[in-house]
């Protein structure tokens, strides 16, 4: 137990970068005067990938929103952190603010923008005062160097709000559901203006990129999966909470570290992310080379039924599918039935093959990433705890 957690603190060393304190003045004057195609080449030779999950080059898409011809431009820190098992982002606008407000001020003086959101989960308004009071602060303080101003709005607490295009439909006044695309944000986002979407994370890593140099960040993780991450670390754990670690490491560490004695199974990145069995915990890395993750870390022992974590994450999709289209509407609420009447013994075994084949269609058809990512729980559960399933 010593060696681990010893082992964990020289992990956090290591990196120490989202939480660390900032002169956010010196950071955006220093960017502001290289411009916009030198930000840029900073962001792109970093590796910087997004770090909401979908995990898509930050770089491509400011350089796709810089390419657009338009008098006006945002900027959106997307905080509607509300896949089960993540925490992270709120913790971060508690504790360091103005990383997140200096990342997205750089990424306004990298696209041309005036104006930047921060889209804040409706659950999160508790602490809504005293970001606004540290956002107010910055905004003054950098008046003189950029033309940029930050503001607050509140989510309504819907999970499908996460997604980019729902976000900003809930921005305008409509209900949250996706849009068609493309166009894609970049081009047409909010009020039909090209516009950045970013993660809370996300925006701090290019505000450190731009403090200590592109190459250090590069110089962590692994070819696919450059520098760190930070974690929410939950479930049968004895040290639950937030740690910043190095990308790409295997599961069996992290488990090694975070584990205790008995974990079957991990739920890498939350409801939507996939269920790893122990017996692949020493083939599995944690990257986008491998189980990539938005955060959530929930570790369960040999006392958890795998059949109820399954039921309770179709339980949170029923309720949080926005019902628009039929693959993901219908789809979730006929894989919780399904698996209740064979857990009941009413229908054959058989039938979850078929739930299985309808999970296919859903990743094919849904509309957006909520109902494309269900069949990875259903999936990686079903796969690898079916007798779970059964009995």
């Amino acid at each position: 137990m010593v060696d681990s957690q010893n082992k964990l603190i020289k992990m956090q060393n290591k990196v120490n970068m989202i939480f660390s304190g900032r002169n956010y003045t010196a950071i955006l004057k220093k960017a502001v005067k290289e411009g916009s195609e030198q930000i840029l080449k900073k962001i792109l030779s970093s590796g910087l990938r997004g770090r909401g999950g979908a995990g898509f080059h930050t770089a491509m898409k400011w350089k796709m929103a810089a390419e657009q011809n338009s008098s006006e431009k945002y900027v959106i820190c997307n905080a509607d952190e509300g896949e089960p098992g993540t925490f992270k982002d709120r913790e971060i606008l508690k504790s360091v603010p103005e990383n997140v407000f200096l990342g997205m001020a750089i990424c306004a003086a990298a696209i041309g923008a005036k104006k930047g959101f921060i889209y804040l989960r409706g659950e999160y308004n508790f602490m809504k005062e005293a970001v606004a009071k540290k956002m107010n602060e910055f905004n003054r303080d950098i008046k003189s160097i950029i033309d940029f101003e930050i503001s607050i709005f509140s989510g309504s607490g819907a999970y499908i709000c996460g997604e980019e295009t729902s976000l900003i439909e809930s921005m305008e006044g409509r209900r949250g559901e996706p849009r068609n695309k493309p166009p894609f944000p970049v081009v047409s986002g909010y009020l039909g203006r090209p516009t950045v979407i970013n993660n809370v994370e996300t925006l701090v890593y290019a505000g450190v990129i731009m403090d200590i140099g592109p190459q250090k960040f590069f110089n962590l993780g692994t070819q696919d999966s450059r520098g760190a991450k930070v974690f929410s670390v939950s479930g049968d754990t004895p040290i639950a909470g937030i740690y910043e670690l190095e990308l790409g490491m295997k599961l069996d560490e992290f488990v090694e570290i975070f584990g205790d004695g008995d974990t079957k199974a991990v739920q890498v990145g939350g409801a939507s992310g996939f269920c790893v069995p122990r017996k692949k915990f020493a083939e599995t890395i944690i990257g986008f080379e491998g189980v990539p993750t938005g955060g959530s870390m929930m570790l369960f022992n040999s006392s958890r039924s795998m059949y109820n974590v399954l039921h309770n994450y179709l339980d949170f999709f029923c309720e949080e599918s926005c019902g628009q289209c039929t693959p993901c509407r219908v789809g979730c609420r006929q894989m919780k039935l399904g698996i209740e009447a064979v857990k009941q013994r009413k229908i054959s075994p058989s039938h979850l093959q078929e739930l299985k084949k309808m999970g296919k269609t859903m990743r094919l058809a849904s509309k957006c990433g909520l109902g494309q990512s269900v069949p990875n729980a259903f999936d990686s559960i079903m796969d690898n705890f079916i007798e779970e399933m059964l009995y």
